[in-house]
């Protein structure tokens, strides 16, 4: 046995142990006879496909193969609604406060947010035109700079947007990663059409001096609302889609609630804080923290339920109903 069908024989372990003892050396002599001669390590392609694969086989095994469906499905809410918000604040940094109000501000725009807005905004005009892919590559490059905004405006003493405006961003197009490979034109309109409604609809409200900056209502009513629609969405999807015994709305309802659950932290701080004076960065922190811990683990309790429902559903000494063997 040489390195590279070790390094391969490591990989294969993303699958369940009943199928590695099946098809493994089916596998592994695959990948092995495309190696090239001098080859030492998995193609990065290649380890991508296998884990894929395994995790594929494991929530098969578990019963719950509607599950990556349905975070696919969330992904695609995830971007319209990061894009949306992208086109908001993108439009609203183009109307900085007037110079006689002594407001600080960078240039023309309200902050260094600007930029981050614009990669999200190309991001989603790349998902309009580009393969899923390349529409990956544009969105990873604004979850880059929207992570740097913070450091950089350090570096730079400038403004941006609030650590609470740009957490739920991160989130949403973390989760908008799990995009479908072969998405179909209309989802890939979405992104680009809730970006330009956005866009058209801040740009009206900010002719009626509706649109204030990052603070205030922003935080504690706005972004929690934008969280509920979301939620509200998700919940409706659902329930059409279990209508017709299609569980990934279910799935993605449960995936959602974390994104969700980010845009509420403002809401959430305020609801269940001392109540006295404005929200403390402490406040938003634990409560943020809460939520990057109870959105996962109610998405892990339910896989967890589901499988062991799936598990116990056939009785022992019935036939499968596929293969006609008996537990």
């Amino acid at each position: 046995m040489n390195d590279l069908e070790r390094r391969y024989l490591r990989l294969l372990r993303a699958y369940p142990a009943d199928y590695r003892r099946a098809r493994g050396a089916e596998i592994v002599g695959t990948y092995l006879d495309l190696a090239a001669p001098d080859q030492r390590w998995p193609a990065p392609a290649d380890a991508a496909d296998l884990v894929r694969g395994g995790l594929r086989q494991r929530l098969r095994a578990a019963g719950v193969t509607d599950l990556i469906p349905g975070v696919r499905l969330a992904a695609l809410l995830a971007l319209v609604t990061a894009s949306a918000l992208a086109g908001v604040w993108g439009t609203a940094e183009l109307h900085p406060p007037p110079v006689e109000w002594g407001v600080p501000h960078v240039g023309p725009f309200v902050s260094l947010g600007v930029v981050a807005w614009a990669a999200w905004l190309l991001a989603a005009v790349v998902i309009a035109v580009a393969p899923s892919r390349v529409a990956r590559w544009a969105i990873t490059l604004a979850l880059l700079l929207t992570i740097a905004l913070p450091p950089v405006a350090a570096a730079l003493d400038a403004l941006r947007p609030p650590l609470m405006v740009l957490l739920p961003q991160v989130v949403l197009g973390l989760l908008g990663l799990a995009l479908p490979g072969r998405p179909s034109r209309a989802i890939r309109l979405a992104p680009a059409l809730s970006a330009l409604l956005a866009v058209v609809a801040t740009e009206f409200l900010v002719g009626l001096d509706a649109v204030g900056t990052y603070y205030g209502a922003t935080l504690a009513i706005f972004l929690p609302t934008v969280g509920g629609l979301l939620l509200l969405v998700g919940a409706l999807l659902a329930a059409g889609l279990a209508l017709g015994g299609d569980n990934r709305g279910g799935w993605a309802l449960v995936t959602l609630l974390t994104p969700a659950g980010f845009l509420a932290v403002p809401g959430l701080a305020d609801s269940f804080g001392p109540g006295q004076g404005s929200i403390t960065f402490a406040e938003l922190a634990v409560t943020a923290g809460a939520v990057a811990i109870v959105g996962p683990a109610v998405l892990l309790l339910t896989v967890l339920f589901r499988s062991r429902r799936a598990s116990t559903r056939q009785p022992s000494g019935q036939p499968c109903p596929t293969c006609g063997a008996r537990a």
